[in-house]
């Protein structure tokens, strides 16, 4: 390949200009139909300079976008809002091994590796018996486990109520987003078809 002083000119001996019907060198690289993801850079047309200049006069960008997502695309920012792996605040972790909690500092990677071990086998258990992400978050804030019927559905949400309600508290107000989230949690559970 052979870059001359026109921007963008790619000289290749062989290939034709996309355009139908144009017999002319492609000398000039036009996005293609896949667009450029993780599977590699995406398909690539070539045109000659007359029919680029047509293909760029007519290309949108923005076609098939939301005004949200246009809007992000034209902020300075773009391109820079997502962390990598390893530059996240998390480094992509839950959380961190509570070090002092352990004698061995591979005690602490090992049992962080067994809560995420337990985690996954939670998630599976739960898509098994057609249980939703939200639906396991409810499960998980209530204590239930999967096997609870709607008696003991009930019976833990009256107690948890018992617990958090300020009337139950001398009047302290502090657990009112805790006893917020078991009531929402509870509604979607007694709606739910295992509950049903």
């Amino acid at each position: 390949m052979r870059h001359d002083r026109f921007h963008g000119r790619v000289q290749a001996e062989g290939r034709l200009c996309h355009a139908p019907g144009c017999g002319e060198p492609g000398e000039f690289r036009a996005p293609g139909v896949r667009p450029p993801g993780a599977d590699g850079p995406g398909d690539y047309r070539w045109f000659c300079l007359d029919h680029v200049r047509q293909f760029n006069a007519g290309y949108d960008f923005f076609a098939g976008m939301t005004a949200d997502e246009i809007m992000a695309a034209q902020s300075p920012m773009a391109g820079w809002a997502s962390q990598t792996r390893a530059f996240r605040p998390d480094a992509n972790i839950d959380q961190a091994p509570r070090w002092a909690d352990f004698a061995d500092p591979l005690d602490a990677i090992a049992q962080r590796a067994r809560m995420r071990r337990e985690d996954a086998i939670h998630r599976q258990e739960a898509a098994r018996r057609g249980i939703g992400p939200e639906e396991r978050a409810a499960y998980d804030l209530l204590g239930l486990g999967f096997e609870a019927d709607r008696k003991a559905l009930r019976s833990r949400y009256s107690e948890l109520v018992r617990r958090y309600h300020p009337d139950r508290n001398g009047g302290d107000r502090s657990h009112e987003g805790r006893l917020q989230g078991v009531v929402e949690a509870y509604n979607l559970l007694k709606a739910s078809a295992a509950f049903s």
